[in-house]
């Protein structure tokens, strides 16, 4: 086993120091300190004849004699213990601190292989690994890290700092477009009385309100969109009115959405922050538990453009991202009726997702593409299924809706710049004189164009550089 583990040893391992004089003047005794890394053996050269040795902890290191003046010393434990040397008149003449510690050589050298260009050092303290230096991101410190652990545990105490803050800007664009159409052809039929008011069968959000006067019903429009034409013709028949609606409708409607957040964080850091507002939704609470009556109470919910994102700089400029963008709007179409209170809904585009980037590339991160097809028919029993007349009993609308989005993020690496260079959006705004107010009709007044920002080499409209720095930042 002895043979096997000097083969496999490394004597002379950089990690010892040089022997020192193992020769103590006054007493005669040798003293000093002997390294060894974990797992492996070191040399001891003595200049006198070796009778025996004797360690003292034997579970932590192992030694033999090799020749009459060489002693062969193996690591097996981390941790101290004393070695002490013998000769041939069994006299003590030397005492060795022997400290047995992780292999901090092939940890040297397997951060400089696996991390080339890290300025990333590796020392021991008692039992544990520190490391020291400056690294150029935050993932080749954890990757060294790592390499650490793997040769003294947990027993790692990291002191190695960024080069330099790593502040990342995340632009976020929403794109959206819909598109709604409907149309809608029918007839509306109603029958009325002085007496009372008999609603159709069928129709368009119409209804019949007796007269005060008369007692005749009037047509009252309760639909969302009035029709684009309306006849009406009154018929009385023993004192009973039929009353008809011609229902023509078509509606076409665009709406775009763009929204497009900015938000800076240092690298590893969250940040978010929302652009848009809250509205109240009544909460029911109930009651105690004597009985009391259950109480109503306001909770607010948030609306409008919100973004949520983590970067980490990663080797090569490469930003890894964790993002989560949403855009919502309150929503009328979708409310509900709780005890005489309206509470609206919520329209609501949301994505989140983690992936890994250039500086200034663009990626999709999410999309929607729906088209929904829907058609009513409201019509009379039987009459509304003649051929040709029964188009006179019944009414036929249709309403298609297209959705088209897309949500882009764009990251920048970004660094600070003079407070002189940031030029705010007030700037560019500026209050209207009485003048320019009553005489002119002019809501602000006129800004002076101001210098090129310090540092800049061409004014704004013709280098991006300059506007970039007055946006607060710079690439």
């Amino acid at each position: 086993m002895v043979c096997a583990v000097l083969l496999t040893g490394l004597p002379g391992s950089a990690m010892a120091a040089p022997p020192p004089s193992w020769q103590d003047a006054a007493s005669g005794v040798s003293a000093g300190q002997l390294d060894v890394p974990l797992n492996k053996s070191q040399m001891l050269t003595v200049d006198q004849p070796v009778g025996r040795v004797m360690v003292g902890n034997a579970e932590v290191a192992d030694v033999m004699p090799i020749t009459t003046k060489s002693i062969y010393v193996l690591g097996k434990k981390i941790g101290t213990t004393s070695l002490t040397v013998f000769d041939k008149a069994d006299h003590v003449m030397a005492v060795v601190d022997v400290a047995v510690g992780p292999d901090i050589v092939s940890l040297r050298r397997q951060i400089g292989e696996l991390l080339p260009g890290e300025k990333i050092g590796a020392s021991i303290s008692n039992d544990a690994i520190v490391l020291t230096g400056v690294a150029s991101s935050a993932p080749a410190i954890d990757r060294a890290v790592q390499l650490a652990k793997t040769y003294s545990g947990d027993k790692v105490v990291n002191m190695v700092s960024l080069g330099a803050s790593q502040q990342v800007m995340l632009e976020v664009r929403f794109s959206e477009v819909q598109r709604d159409t409907a149309k809608k052809l029918g007839i509306g039929a109603f029958l009325n009385s002085q007496s009372g008011r008999f609603d159709g069968v069928f129709g368009n959000g119409a209804q019949l309100v007796p007269d005060k006067d008369t007692g005749v019903g009037v047509m009252q429009r309760t639909a969302v969109t009035d029709t684009f034409g309306v006849f009406r013709q009154l018929f009385n028949i023993g004192g009973v009115g039929i009353e008809g609606t011609l229902d023509a409708l078509e509606s076409k409607g665009l709406v775009k959405t763009l929204a497009q957040p900015t938000l800076i964080a240092l690298s590893g850091e969250t940040a978010s922050f929302l652009a848009g507002g809250e509205f109240p939704i009544p909460v029911v609470q109930n009651g105690n538990s004597s009985g009391g009556a259950a109480q109503v109470t306001v909770e607010f919910k948030p609306f409008g453009v919100s973004l949520a994102f983590t970067p980490t700089v990663l080797a090569d400029k490469v930003i890894s991202l964790a993002v989560e963008p949403e855009v919502s709007a309150i929503d009328q179409s979708s409310s509900v009726q709780i005890n005489g209170l309206s509470i609206p809904g919520l329209r609501t585009r949301r994505a989140s997702t983690v992936l890994e980037l250039h500086d200034g590339e663009a990626f999709a991160i999410a999309g929607l593409m729906q088209k929904d097809f829907g058609t009513t028919v409201r019509q009379l029993p039987i009459l509304g299924s003649l051929p040709i007349l029964g188009t006179l009993f019944r009414s036929t609308g249709f309403q298609r809706g297209e959705t088209e989005l897309v949500i882009v993020v764009i990251p920048h690496l970004v660094k600070p710049v003079k407070p002189a260079q940031i030029s705010l959006p007030t700037d560019r705004v500026k209050d209207a004189r009485e003048g320019d107010l009553f005489l002119m009709g002019r809501t602000d007044g006129a800004v002076p164009v101001l210098p090129a920002p310090e540092g800049a080499t061409a004014p704004a409209s013709d280098s991006k550089k300059a506007k970039e720095k007055r946006d607060g930042y710079e690439y």
